[in-house]
Parts: C-alpha cells; sequence; structure tokens
C-alpha cells in the first residue's frame, strides 16, 4: 500500500516505510493540485499555473509529471489531456483518509503541521493563492471531522472518548466558541465539574481577548445541563411525555420559546424513563431543532440532542424522525460553513426522504448551500424543485422560505427582475402566514433591490423596517443582514461616517452569538471593504481583507473567497486579481465575471 502524505511535511510511504520523493516543490506542488482539484485540470492550465517561468512549460509539466510515476512507481498514471489523479486502489492520500465519513478518527489526535508544510512557490504566486486557500479549506475538514467524532462520542455514552477529539477542535480552531462548548459538555458529562468550568473560563478568556466579544451564556451552561435535564420536575408516563412535546412544538412555533424547551427537555426526560425510544427519538429532535433554530447560542446543545436521535431511529426504524435529524444536521453545519458535512448528513436524509413535504424542505437545504458555495445552476435546480413540492403539499412557510433563497441567488447574480418577483411571491406567502418571525430575511433582500433600483426612500423603509423587527426578534443574523443595508443605504446618500458605523454593527451582531451563519457574515464584510475602498479608507479595509478571505476559504464560501481577492487587487495586490479569475473558473454568475472582466 502507497501513502501519499500532504499535510506536515509531504512525504511518500509504501507499506509504513519513507520511499524517496519526487525532486523538486514543484513536483509536490503538482501532485497536491492534481489530487485536491475540483475537476481534472488541462495540461495547458497545469503549464502556465506552475511552469509559466520555464523557456518550455510543458516540458516542464511532462518531465515533472514523469518523476511523479518514478516516485509513485506507476508509469501508467498521471497521464492524458485533462490529466486524471486516478491512481489506483492501492494508493491513499493521508488527508482522504482522515477526513471520510468513516473512516478511523484515531490519526485525527495526531496531526501535526498544514497542508504541503514547507511548501513555497515565490515563482507561481497564483498558485500560492490556490494554496493559502486550501490550506484554510483542509483546516476545516479537519476541523470538521474532529467536531462530527466527538459529538457522536458524547451522543453515544462515550464521554471520556470525546474529550480527546472536542480538546483537538479547539487546538485547531481556538477561536469558535462551539468547540470550547463542545468541549465543556465532553468535559461535564465525564463528571469533571472542575475542569468543565476551567474550560469555561479558558474559553471566556480568549474570546474576550482575541475577538473582543463575550462569551454566550450557552458556554457556561454547557457545564451544568444536559439535553434530557428538565427545569422542572416531570410528569409522569409516556401519555404525559407525549403531551409535554405536543405543547413544547405549541410553545415554540408561538415564540415561548423558554417555555418551549422546558417542556421538550420534560418530553426527553420522561421518554427515557418510560423506555420509550420512538418517542424519545422524536423528543430529541424537537428538542434540538428548537435549539438549533428558535433560541440564541444554543446549536452545539441541539446538535447533540440530534445525534442522539439518530442513534434512537436507527434502532426504532422510525424513518420520518430519520430524515428530519439528518436534515436539521445538514443545516446547522451548512450554517457554520462546514460544507463536506453538511452534505453527508443531507445525502443520508435525501436517501430516507419520500413525501413531497419532506423533500421540500430537505432541497431548500441543499439549495441554499449550493447557493452559499457559489454553484448557482444547482441552487436554481434544488430550490425551484422544493418552491414546487411545497407548494403542492400546502407547506406555504417552507414555500416562503425557498422562494426567498431563489431571490437571494438572482439578487447575487443581479438578475434582479428575477429576484423581485421571486421575492414578491416570498413577501406574499410570508404576510398571509404572518410569520413574523421570518419577515426581516425578504424584507433586507427587498430593500436591497430597491437601492440597487434607486429607490433611497423605498429601500430606507425597508431596512429601517427589517432592522427594528430583527432586534426585537433578537435574531442576531437578521440584525447583520439589515445594519449591512443600512451601512450601504449611508453610502448610497454619501454618508460615509455613518456607513462606517452601521457595517461595524453589522460585523458585530454577525458574531455576537456562537452559531453564526457564516455567509451573512462574509457577505457583510464584503460590503464593508467595498464601500472603504471607494472612500479610499485602505487602512480599514486592509485587516478586513484578510478576515474575509480566511473566512470565505474556511467555509468554502467560493465566490466571497474570489472576492476577497478583488479587494485584494484594489488595494494594490498585482497578482490577487490573475488569482481571483484561478478561482472564479468554476462559478457561474454573470455579476462576478463582469466584476474580473472590469477589474484593473
Amino acid at each position: 500500500m502507497l501513502t501519499i502524505r500532504l499535510l506536515g511535511p509531504p512525504a511518500i510511504e509504501r507499506d509504513g516505510q519513507p520511499v524517496r520523493s519526487p525532486r523538486g516543490r514543484k513536483a509536490w506542488a503538482l501532485l497536491s493540485y492534481l489530487l485536491l482539484a475540483e475537476r481534472p485540470p488541462s495540461r495547458r492550465h497545469l503549464a502556465e499555473l506552475l511552469f509559466g517561468d520555464a523557456d518550455d512549460p510543458l516540458g516542464a509539466l511532462r518531465w515533472t509529471l514523469a518523476e511523479l510515476r518514478r516516485a509513485l512507481g506507476k508509469r501508467d498514471v498521471l497521464s492524458g489531456d485533462p490529466i486524471s489523479p486516478n491512481l489506483g486502489d492501492d494508493v491513499v492520500v493521508d488527508l482522504e483518509q482522515i477526513t471520510r465519513e468513516h473512516a478511523d478518527p484515531t490519526p485525527l489526535l495526531d496531526i501535526g503541521g498544514e497542508l504541503l508544510e514547507g511548501v513555497h512557490l515565490t515563482s507561481s504566486l497564483e498558485f500560492e493563492s490556490w494554496l493559502l486557500v486550501e490550506r484554510h479549506r483542509v483546516s476545516a475538514r479537519i476541523e470538521a471531522r474532529l467536531r462530527q467524532t466527538a459529538v457522536a462520542l458524547l451522543a453515544g455514552g462515550r464521554a471520556s472518548d470525546a474529550v480527546g477529539y472536542a480538546s483537538r477542535a479547539v487546538a485547531c480552531n481556538p477561536l469558535e466558541e462551539g468547540n470550547h462548548e463542545l468541549l465543556v459538555r465532553s468535559l461535564a458529562a465525564t463528571g469533571d465539574r472542575t475542569a468543565a468550568l476551567r474550560q469555561v473560563a479558558v474559553g471566556e478568556d480568549m474570546l474576550r481577548r482575541e475577538l473582543g466579544v463575550q462569551a454566550s451564556p450557552a458556554l457556561r451552561e454547557a457545564a451544568h445541563v444536559g439535553t434530557g435535564s428538565p427545569m422542572a420536575p416531570p410528569l409522569n408516563g409516556r401519555a404525559a411525555a407525549s403531551s409535554q412535546l405536543d405543547a413544547g412544538r405549541a410553545a415554540i412555533v408561538a415564540g415561548a420559546v423558554d417555555a418551549g424547551l422546558q417542556c421538550l427537555r420534560r418530553a426527553v426526560a420522561e421518554a427515557a424513563r418510560c423506555r420509550d425510544e420512538a418517542l424519545q427519538g422524536r423528543a430529541l429532535v424537537a428538542l434540538g431543532g428548537a435549539l438549533i433554530h428558535a433560541a440564541r447560542g444554543r446549536d452545539e446543545e441541539g446538535i447533540v440532542a440530534i445525534h442522539e436521535a439518530i442513534q434512537l431511529t436507527t434502532r426504532t426504524g422510525d424513518r420520518a424522525t430519520a430524515v428530519t435529524a439528518h436534515r436539521e444536521l445538514g443545516f446547522v453545519e451548512g450554517q457554520a460553513g462546514r460544507r463536506r458535512t453538511a452534505e453527508i448528513w443531507l445525502a443520508k436524509a435525501q436517501a430516507l426522504a419520500e413525501t413531497d413535504e419532506e423533500c421540500a424542505a430537505l432541497l431548500a437545504v441543499r439549495g441554499k448551500n449550493a447557493s452559499d458555495a457559489g454553484d448557482y445552476p444547482l441552487a436554481f435546480e434544488l430550490l425551484n424543485e422544493s418552491v414546487e413540492r411545497s407548494g403542492r403539499c400546502g407547506d406555504h412557510r417552507q414555500q416562503a422560505w425557498s422562494l426567498s433563497m431563489v431571490a437571494r441567488a438572482h439578487l447575487l447574480r443581479a438578475e434582479r427582475s428575477q429576484a423581485s418577483a421571486a421575492l414578491a411571491r416570498s413577501l406574499e406567502r410570508v404576510y398571509e402566514q404572518r410569520w413574523m418571525a421570518f419577515l426581516p430575511w425578504p424584507q433586507t433582500l427587498r430593500a436591497e433591490l430597491d437601492l440597487f433600483g434607486g429607490d433611497l426612500e423605498a429601500a430606507t423603509d425597508g431596512f429601517e423596517q427589517a432592522w427594528e423587527l430583527a432586534c426585537q426578534l433578537d435574531d442576531a443574523c437578521w440584525e447583520g443582514m439589515a445594519a449591512r443595508g443600512l451601512g450601504l443605504l449611508s453610502a448610497a446618500k454619501g454618508d460615509y461616517p455613518a456607513a462606517t458605523k452601521w457595517q461595524q454593527e453589522a460585523s458585530f451582531r454577525c458574531i455576537r452569538v456562537p452559531d453564526r451563519y457564516q455567509w451573512v457574515y462574509g457577505y457583510a464584510m464584503d460590503a464593508a471593504i467595498g464601500t472603504a475602498l471607494d472612500h479610499g479608507d485602505h487602512d480599514r479595509a486592509r485587516p478586513m481583507v484578510e478576515n474575509m478571505a480566511a473566512l470565505a476559504a474556511r467555509c468554502d464560501l467560493r465566490e466571497l473567497v474570489v472576492r476577497a481577492h478583488l479587494h485584494r487587487a484594489r488595494l494594490g495586490d498585482q497578482n490577487a486579481l490573475a488569482a481571483a479569475r484561478l478561482l472564479s473558473a468554476d462559478i457561474d454568475n454573470p455579476a462576478l465575471a463582469h466584476l474580473l472582466h472590469t477589474a484593473l
């Protein structure tokens, strides 16, 4: 068995023993690009990317491919045009070994070093830009796998084993409050409350010092409360558990979140006491969904609850509850920018879904995630099918949600008439359903369309109404979107100080809770950077660009990665525009193509 190691200093091993590595850093650069690229690249593209400084770029590419074949001991690979990265069943890549779903997670505890550690190509700055993005993406994949393993172990009652993986997740990304909360929850579940509280203090100090934000109450509460811990003594019996489940769901829909959570916790506890695993699974999914969608800063607890539910539904064969559970995990992982993990959960939900109602909700989440990642053809296909199915089964709230996502995708592509039509339908459904908790989202998108159309009065009304309602709802995502819009509106009116104030407010609102929607945070930063650059405020723009680039790369927000490079080009980075064109090759967005065409 041949193993290619890309994490840390690159190396090749045969049956665990090191063998001669290919000569030259460009050989490793070429091999890693072939293995990590989304689709097989052409020879001309590779020659221009890596060997543009050679007298004969295609000849240099042929020599390097031959060197790779010698090092791998394979004569019949890395051929053709485009070049396929298929090296055979007897070759494994360390990154794929540790991040695929069913791989042994133990090696995750020993990972050291970044992707292609020590490899730098000063002669190919486009490749350097690609490698920087890939390093962020790989780090995020490892972090997601660590989290997934820790949560599964915790939900399965193996808290002591979960601690190691949660600790590594914190080490991988110490500025993510959710990682600290997962570690605290794991320590608390082992019975070591002292260690749990100590980790709470470490997390609070880290977030205060590095980000200037206070940790959410969920971090400290994780040391004390489990998913099945009711806040008041439960009633008795299966009927009581079922009644508490119904009451909890009704309270959440009515906006009485605290009361609803209390009822749902009682339902979980009483169903467990009665040993009714099917009812316990349904109660855990309801509790997890409420923690994710209705409560603020409670995603980590919700994730653990849903993992517990999945283990129960596997035993009981409760297909419908399993669909909801897998979809909810796909949703929350997508919100957090853990794209690959989200796709795994959503694929499992897709395999189980049968009804129009189930498929409409699932397709909507998949479509939103595709749009976040910049895959617009897939996003429109999934979202439009969701709109059709939700209309067919009479789920008008789901239809409003899906239509708003269709509108957002058209808005990002500067297809404003199509965006306006989808938004009109979405808002009609929202008002019909009196769905005030969702209203700020389509309101903000409508106001942005008005702003782009030059109707500042309508935009002002829309953004201000969305801001006021978002603040009443205490929804950080809606607040961030509305504040971003008010910043753009102030800039359009020529008031740069007010624009700066609102854009700073937008960033603060986006990160004030740990379970943020990362796309909204990146979208807000993109607007703030553009405003600063339009006013020649490079000192303000420069650190934001680096933050945006890192966030977008980690969360696989491909279009925002490209836009970060376009901002770098405006700041004077002469190689950033070429990198932006390289990274945008697979993004079908006419608005982005126009920006690239008209860039400096």
